[in-house]
């Protein structure tokens, strides 16, 4: 919302509902005689860093949802599939037919043809305002995560994603510490759903690695538009999970706190590693390669922000998602959210030039950084 840049800040806006519109026309698939396995040897086994990107193609069709893969695959290993809830239909158990696993099955089946490994995360939250959930039921609306059914619906969901595919990662939830600020009278029951939805997971699947992710701007209080002054890294928003948190997984933006990506401290990133032996993660993140107000960017700025990262953490990480590999047409995104009468369709336009390559598929300066990396 440009009007309103503060919600930006707070919510850490982003276009993850974006990422869900890769299923778009994966019904096709649904024919396919073709029955894909894992990669194998898995990148997970390999002993790096496991890189990729969101599966947001750069035109919201048929096209794109299918070609995305096939182009993630050059510069990639893993995709992230990062779902909304489909709050009725797991309200009331596990194994229960729904869309929604069909579309998770289809992308999953995509990723595997191209060599590709999914990393899971589940999402409770409208990924255009953090502070919401997203596609409630009128009748779970009330009591946020205390609710019984929104509580079984979160498990049970999570639960069917750990039988069907027993993923070396999933996520419980995206940026949880934006929901924690706008809502800390709720934060305590989202932590014992966490905790309970933890516990069957691992009992499922014992060797998925379970996390939630973590707006690093947030939890270092330096967004521009925070209502918090105080400069302390809020360490306590993650600490709270333990020990039932197998890795330190974070989202990172910082265009929307240094009009430069040069301006990254030398300690920014390293924090972590001195706050933690455990694994790290980078399950979002990005740097705009042009100017959109209030934010600056350029092309050099995004292999400054790629060269922070890998070498502030580079050695310890797990995986690393960078948002999108092509820049998005914000026509062809917001006529689908206006059309359905979302909000903060908008905000959009703020990531819609992250991408590492133009939305022709033509490279930016940082994409042969990224590949030097993976490389």
């Amino acid at each position: 919302m440009p009007s309103q840049p503060a919600s930006v800040s707070r919510s850490r806006s982003l276009p993850r509902a974006a990422a869900a519109f890769a299923v778009l026309g994966l019904a096709i698939l649904a024919c396919a005689t073709l029955n894909p396995a894992p990669p194998s040897p898995s990148v997970f086994d390999s002993g790096r860093t496991a890189y990729g990107f969101f599966p947001t193609p750069p035109e919201f069709d048929l096209v794109g949802a299918w070609t995305i893969y096939r182009s993630i695959a050059r510069h990639g290993d893993v995709v992230l599939l990062q779902s909304e809830l489909p709050w009725e239909d797991f309200r009331a158990g596990t194994d229960v037919e729904s869309s929604r696993i069909d579309d998770i099955r289809l992308q999953v089946i995509l990723a595997w043809q191209n060599g590709l490994e999914p990393v899971f995360v589940v999402d409770p939250l409208n990924g255009l305002d953090r502070r919401q959930f997203a596609n409630l039921p009128p009748d779970m609306a009330d009591g946020g995560f205390g609710n019984p059914a929104v509580r079984a619906a979160f498990r049970n969901f999570a639960l069917r994603i750990a039988r069907d595919y027993h993923p070396r990662y999933l996520g419980l939830a995206s940026e949880i510490n934006t929901y924690a600020d706008a809502h800390p009278e709720d934060f305590p029951n989202f932590l014992s759903l966490y905790r309970e939805t933890y516990q069957a997971v691992k009992a499922e699947s014992p060797a998925t690695q379970v996390f939630v992710t973590f707006q690093w701007e947030d939890i270092n209080n330096v967004n521009r538009f925070s209502v918090e002054t105080d400069d302390t890294v809020d360490w306590d928003r993650i600490e709270a999970f333990e020990p039932e948190l197998d890795l330190w997984v974070i989202s990172s933006y910082p265009f929307v706190a240094f009009d430069s990506a040069a301006d990254i401290p030398d300690t920014y990133y390293a924090s972590l590693r001195r706050r933690t032996d455990k694994p790290l993660a980078v399950g979002e993140g990005g740097f705009g390669s042009q100017a959109v107000d209030p934010f600056r960017g350029t092309p050099h700025d995004q292999t400054l922000y790629l060269n922070a990262v890998h070498d502030q953490i580079g050695d310890r990480l797990a995986f690393w998602i960078y948002l999108i590999l092509d820049d998005f047409n914000m026509d062809s995104y917001g006529e689908y959210f206006r059309n359905r009468g979302l909000p903060n369709a908008d905000t959009l336009r703020f990531f819609s030039i992250v991408g590492l390559r133009e939305r022709d598929g033509t490279p930016k300066e940082a994409l042969a950084v990224w590949d030097g990396f993976r490389n």
